[in-house]
C-alpha cells in the first residue's frame, strides 16, 4: 500500500488495498443509498422528527467513514512522509483534523 503522486508530480494519489478501497466504497454506497431514503422521505412528506433521525444516521455513517479513512491515512501516508523527513505532513493532518471537529 503506497501513496504516489501522479506521473504530473503535481497531485498526490493514494494507492489503496483492495479490501480496503471495496470497504469504503460499499460504505460510500449505503451512505447513498441512506440519503435517497431521506429523499424520498420527504417528498413522502414523512414527520420531521423521523427524517431528522434518519439524518443524523447518515451523519454518524459519515464520522465512521472519516475514521476508517483517517487511521488508515495516519497508518500509511503520514507515517511514510514521516520517515522520509516530511514534517509538513504533520501541518497538513493538523489542519484536515481541525476541519474534521468542525
Amino acid at each position: 500500500m503506497e501513496n504516489n503522486l501522479c506521473s504530473c508530480g503535481k497531485e498526490k494519489k493514494t494507492c489503496r488495498e483492495e479490501g480496503l478501497k471495496r470497504s469504503l466504497q460499499n460504505r460510500l454506497k449505503r451512505i447513498e443509498g441512506q440519503v435517497r431514503g431521506i429523499e424520498k422521505m420527504i417528498e413522502n412528506e414523512a414527520y420531521c422528527n423521523d427524517v431528522l433521525i434518519q439524518s443524523a444516521a447518515v451523519s454518524a455513517a459519515l464520522r465512521a467513514f472519516n475514521r476508517e479513512l483517517l487511521k488508515n491515512h495516519m497508518h500509511t501516508c503520514v507515517l511514510r512522509d514521516i520517515k522520509a523527513g516530511e514534517e509538513g505532513v504533520i501541518d497538513e493532518l493538523a489542519e484536515t483534523l481541525y476541519k474534521l471537529m468542525k
